[in-house]
């Protein structure tokens, strides 16, 4: 075995196990922020480690120094991939592992240039769409949001110079004023608390890595999480039954928008349950998976770093 083996095999089991475990903690929302960090943390660590084990190999197959590895017995994958580097297997075992890891390289450079492209291309979009937002609605001074004139059913936020809340018409028409001052709450806790910038990330991630659950999946459940951080935001200010009025009356319009359509059943479950503090237990296990998915590779790259230090002296 191998700091880099361990660190590849990690990273695929996370991808593999992680969403199952993660949802089931997360369907009903009990700790939606605990669980947030779950699902970040579980991203962000399988990243991690599939980038360390490229560097790990890459710097070992160019530099031959086995030696710095210091525990032997972890040495002896990598001890046959120096011996296959530098031809001691034959040319052709030689010729294919440097292709190997020509592909592999070139496969995390093309997903960081497409994840960087996408961030970058959703960004211009984001911008783009508040912009002529502005332009094609009015400015409500009193509402501090711009209103379209059209029928349909619109409630959403876009970040932005400035960020920008749009609603429309026919959302104005349908809410009474402490529902609509609700509405409004919910979508400026969107805003103070940069969800796009985490649903830009988890959304970018998806796309780069569409075959893999833990992005696509783990994606679809930040952004109802989200959506649950940002009623508990708009309940502490106008109180959970009026939350969940407005939620109810933008839901029963014929074209609702998206804020009324995403993960309803269990939004409306919340809102409508006796306020409780969260179960320990959900809590505690939330907060297990996150920090046992940054600690497993961040522990792994400091023994690698230890024994290179140890071993350069």
């Amino acid at each position: 075995m191998s700091v880099a083996l361990c660190l590849l095999l990690y990273g695929f089991a996370v991808a593999v196990l992680a969403p199952r475990l993660l949802r089931r903690l997360s369907i009903e929302g009990t700790a939606p922020r605990i669980a947030i960090a779950a699902w970040l943390a579980a991203m962000a660590s399988t990243v991690l480690a599939w980038t360390v084990t490229l560097a790990i190999l890459l710097i070992d197959i160019a530099t031959h120094q086995i030696s710095l590895f210091p525990v032997r017995f972890m040495d002896g994958c990598l001890l046959h991939l120096h011996d296959a580097a530098v031809g001691d297997y034959g040319h052709p075992v030689q010729t294919g592992l440097l292709a190997l890891s020509g592909f592999a390289t070139l496969a995390g450079i093309l997903v960081a240039y497409r994840l960087a492209t996408t961030l970058l291309r959703s960004r211009r979009r984001t911008l783009e769409h508040a912009r002529m937002a502005r332009l094609a609605g009015r400015h409500h001074p009193d509402l501090d949001a711009v209103v379209l004139d059209v029928d349909h059913p619109a409630a959403y936020c876009v970040a932005g110079k400035p960020h920008t809340i749009v609603l429309s018409r026919g959302v104005l028409t349908a809410l009474e004023d402490h529902h609509l001052d609700a509405v409004l709450a919910h979508e400026r806790a969107h805003l103070d608390g940069r969800h796009h910038l985490l649903l830009t990330l988890t959304r970018g991630l998806a796309s780069v890595l569409p075959r893999l659950d833990l992005f696509t999946v783990g994606a679809a459940e930040v952004a109802r999480l989200l959506e649950m951080l940002a009623d508990d935001a708009a309940a502490r200010k106008h109180g959970p039954d009026t939350v969940l009025q407005a939620l109810l009356t933008l839901s029963a319009l014929p074209s609702p928008p998206a804020t009324a359509q995403a993960a309803l059943l269990p939004r409306v479950r919340r809102l409508s349950a006796p306020t409780t503090p969260p179960r320990w237990y959900a809590r505690a296990m939330a907060t297990a998976v996150a920090l046992l998915a940054v600690s497993i590779p961040v522990a792994a790259i400091i023994t690698a770093g230890i024994g290179i230090r140890v071993c350069a002296v």
